[in-house]
């Protein structure tokens, strides 16, 4: 009998080997990740403020702080657009992290590169709050924002393929599903050309992410439900 080998050699891990159910820490990790990465992002939005600057001989005077005030208006009104929408897709991912029983590796690389375009959000933020009616940094917005979404509608769909949803979902859920990522990405896309005409209201229709949300739940309500269901704790054996 030959002698056992103190070295064998390595072997392949299986696929099965790169996938991470829910509640180990390789999953938490993600999460945990992904959170700190829009919370980052959302506090370097108003880190990009700057306060004016004031003569000294009339930095007392209130009627020039409302006129320095005024002149910072579209860096304050991008700041608040850009924290509203980065709010709304940190909870579409939590929604979306909470129908999830397993990750894979895949799963990981998409969200990092979904997590890219979110830590890039606040360069873009910058350029509109400074150039306004430069068309061009509303474009560079609308494109990053686009980007998010449509990563959303990629990251699902790997998901739902590669069955790493805590149940099954049914077709009318997973169309809620596409349609809430993909409908944003129509609507920054519209934007752009409109941006060459007013830059302003390529921001304003942005805000329309709100209502079309709305009537996404409402146009697809089965789907909708089913969202919530798959979202649910999966149930408990009784003692």
């Amino acid at each position: 009998m030959a002698p056992p080998d103190d070295h064998p050699a390595p072997t392949t891990p299986s696929r099965s080997s790169w996938t991470y159910a829910r509640g180990g820490l390789p999953f938490d990790r993600v999460a945990f990740f992904t959170d700190a990465v829009f919370a980052i992002a959302m506090t370097l939005l108003v880190v990009s403020l700057e306060a004016p600057a004031l003569d000294v001989a009339t930095q007392d005077d209130p009627a020039s702080m409302v006129d320095a005030l005024r002149d910072y208006g579209p860096q304050i009104f991008s700041f608040f657009v850009a924290f509203l929408l980065l709010g709304r897709y940190w909870m579409a991912h939590h929604a979306f992290v909470a129908t999830l029983g397993r990750i894979d590796r895949r799963f990981i690389a998409l969200n990092l590169a979904y997590l890219a375009f979110v830590a890039f959000l606040p360069f873009p933020t910058l350029l509109i709050g400074r150039y306004e009616a430069n068309p061009i940094s509303v474009v560079l917005f609308a494109i990053t924002l686009a980007v998010i979404s449509g990563m959303e509608a990629v990251t699902f769909r790997h998901a739902h393929r590669a069955g790493l949803l805590t149940r099954p979902v049914s077709e009318a859920t997973y169309r809620y599903g596409m349609v809430q990522s993909l409908t944003p990405v129509a609507l920054f896309v519209v934007s752009i050309p409109i941006a060459f005409w007013s830059p302003t209201a390529a921001l304003l229709t942005w805000l329309l992410t709100v209502p079309l949300g709305i009537w996404t739940d409402r146009r697809f309500a089965e789907g909708a439900a089913g969202w919530q269901e798959a979202a649910a704790p999966p149930p408990t054996d009784p003692p």
